[in-house]
C-alpha cells in the first residue's frame, strides 16, 4: 500500500510517499513571494501545487493511479476535533470556501488529497488540520461583544514534536504542560495543557510574532488607518502571504534575509532581531496561561536552523524551563504514521460535522 503525503505551506509544498511504514522519498519545493503573491487566492494555486506534485511524482517513476491513500495536510474550514479524519465532499466544500474564516495554504492539502482520491477512486485523510479546536474559554472571548480569538495554529507539527519530547523523556502527552513554538514561514505559539493546546497565537489571523509572510499583531488603530488607503483584500494578504519579510524587503527567503543580517544590513538586523523579540515575548505569555507550571519549552520549524533565533530565544526564556530544539517538522511522519494506524485498525477516524467545534455563547446568539 502506498500513501502520498500532501502539505502545502505559506513557503513551501511538501510531498512524501510511504509504502506502509517505509518512507520511499520526500522532496520539499520552496516557492518564494512573489510567486504566490502572483495568484490572486490561495485557491488560485492550486494547479500550481498539482503541477509541482505531478512533476515530482514522474521524477520518481510514479502516477497518480500507483496511489492507494491520499493524505493532505489540512484546515480553512469550520473547526475540528484533533484526530485523523476522512475527507468528504462536505470537507472538501466547506475548506475551499474557507468556512473557519481563515485562508491558509494548508487548505490545498485537503482539497488535492480529495481531488486525486475522487480521479482515482481511492480514500483520503487529514490528520489535526490548522483549525483544531482546543480553546480554553478565557483564550476566546474579546472586548467586543460576539467577536471571538480562534484556535489556528499549526497543530499537526506543534501536537507532533510535543508528543516526540514526551516520548524521549518518558512522559505522557496528556499529563505534561509545554509551550511550543513553531517558527517558519508562518509562526504559532500554543500552551499544550495536558495533551490539549487552551491557548495560542492565531498565526495567519493577524496576531502573534510577525514572520516572513505574516504581520503578526499590530495595534488596532494602525490597523484601520492602514485600511483607510489600503483594500481590505490587501490587509487580509498582509495577515497570512504578503506581511512580515515580504513586506519589508520584497522575498520570504529568510536565507536572503539572514544574509543581510550576517552583512550587518541596519534594517535587516532591526527586522530579525524584532522577530525572535516577538517569539519570546508571546512564549513568556504562555507561560502565564500555564502558571508557571512548564515542562518544557520546544522550539521546531525551519528557521530554529538559524542559531541566532535559538539562542535569542534562550536568552530570554531559559529561566521558564528547559528549551529543547526539534528543527525542520515532523509533519509528514505524523500525517502517515496516524492514518496508517486508521487503516490497520487502531483507531477510528472522525467525520467532518459541518460545525464549528465553538458555538458563539448564549448572550451573544442574537447578533
Amino acid at each position: 500500500m502506498k500513501q502520498l503525503i500532501i502539505n502545502p505551506g505559506s513557503t513551501s509544498t511538501k510531498i512524501s510517499l510511504y509504502e506502509g511504514e517505509r518512507e520511499l522519498f520526500t522532496r520539499s519545493i520552496f516557492h518564494d513571494a512573489p510567486l504566490l503573491l502572483s495568484f490572486k487566492s490561495t485557491n488560485d494555486q492550486l494547479p500550481m501545487r498539482r503541477g509541482v506534485i505531478e512533476e515530482l511524482l514522474r521524477v520518481y517513476g510514479y502516477k497518480l493511479s500507483d496511489i492507494d491513500v491520499f493524505i493532505g495536510r489540512g484546515g480553512c474550514a469550520y473547526s475540528q476535533p484533533s484526530g485523523v479524519m476522512v475527507i468528504d465532499e462536505k470537507l472538501y466544500n466547506d475548506t475551499r470556501d474557507d468556512r473557519g474564516g481563515s485562508d491558509h495554504s494548508a487548505k490545498l492539502g485537503v482539497m488535492l488529497a480529495y481531488i486525486f482520491a475522487k480521479e482515482t477512486g481511492k480514500i483520503a485523510y487529514t490528520v489535526d488540520p490548522t483549525n483544531v479546536d482546543e480553546l480554553i474559554d478565557e483564550a476566546r472571548l474579546t472586548g467586543i461583544k460576539g467577536v471571538y480569538r480562534r484556535a489556528q495554529s499549526h497543530v499537526l507539527n506543534q501536537k507532533g514534536v510535543a508528543r516526540l519530547w514526551c516520548k524521549e523523556h518518558e512522559k505522557e502527552y496528556e499529563k505534561s504542560n509545554i509551550i511550543v513554538a513553531h517558527i517558519d514561514g508562518g509562526i504559532t505559539i500554543a500552551a499544550h495543557e495536558n495533551g490539549r493546546m487552551i491557548d495560542g497565537t492565531e498565526g495567519a489571523g493577524g496576531d502573534g510574532p510577525f514572520t516572513p509572510t505574516r504581520l503578526g499583531s499590530i495595534p488596532v488603530l494602525e490597523a484601520v488607518r492602514y485600511a483607510k488607503t489600503h483594500s481590505v483584500e490587501e490587509v487580509e494578504a498582509m495577515c497570512s502571504r504578503s506581511g512580515g519579510f515580504v513586506n519589508h524587503f520584497g522575498t520570504s527567503n529568510s536565507d536572503t534575509i539572514h544574509k543581510l543580517v550576517e552583512e550587518k544590513d541596519e534594517h535587516a538586523c532591526l527586522v530579525w532581531k524584532t522577530m525572535i523579540y516577538q517569539i519570546a515575548k508571546e512564549i513568556g505569555a504562555m507561560s502565564t496561561v500555564l502558571k508557571g507550571q512548564v515542562d518544557a519549552i520546544i522550539l521546531t520549524g525551519g528557521l530554529v536552523r538559524f542559531n541566532d533565533i535559538v539562542d535569542g530565544i534562550k536568552e530570554r526564556c531559559a529561566f521558564i524551563a528547559p528549551i529543547y530544539v526539534y528543527p525542520g517538522e515532523v509533519e509528514q511522519e505524523v500525517l502517515n504514521s496516524e492514518v496508517l494506524k486508521v487503516l490497520n485498525g487502531e483507531k477510528k477516524a472522525n467525520t467532518y460535522s459541518g460545525k464549528s467545534v465553538f458555538t458563539p455563547y448564549f448572550w451573544d446568539k442574537t447578533l
